[in-house]
């Protein structure tokens, strides 16, 4: 059994996207992060409680062994991974850091331009960048406070 299929099966069977999943070193606390892309006003503690009693059953019945369930949004500094997502935020500031480094330089942060045959725009103080969507590490959301 896939831990994390289970999950991503069960969250999006309940009509909310799943943006992440976090195991604690020893799988004892799972973390999901998940959203509702066409709910105003996001996830909110009734979502998360309704996920919260589907998977715990879910969990019981396939004997998963777990301390804690924990349920979120996924906040304003939200992980991006998919390259829907890249497109879906562009505009947004973002912060992406890189497996491979490109020019010496694996951190990179400025305005995500999108997401097109898998190349990352983004656009930085010193200008442009595309970065190959298969080198990316890690990318969150930066939030803008005006």
């Amino acid at each position: 059994m896939d831990l994390n299929a289970l999950i991503e099966t069960t969250v999006v069977g309940l009509g909310y996207e799943l943006v992440d999943i976090e195991l604690s070193p020893r799988g004892r606390t799972i973390r999901v992060f998940m959203d509702a892309p066409g709910k105003e006003g996001g996830i909110d503690v009734d979502d998360c409680a309704r996920v919260s009693n589907q998977l715990s059953r879910l969990f019981e019945v396939e004997n998963v062994d777990f301390d804690r369930l924990e349920i979120s949004s996924p906040g304003m500094d939200r992980v991006v991974k998919k390259e829907s997502d890249f497109a879906r935020f562009a505009g947004n500031d973002i912060q992406i850091k890189l497996r491979i480094p490109l020019n010496g330089r694996r951190n990179f942060q400025g305005e995500l331009l999108g997401c097109a045959g898998g190349k990352v725009g983004l656009r930085m103080e010193s200008g442009d960048v595309e970065l190959d969507f298969a080198h990316i590490e890690k990318a969150r959301l930066v939030p803008r406070f005006d």
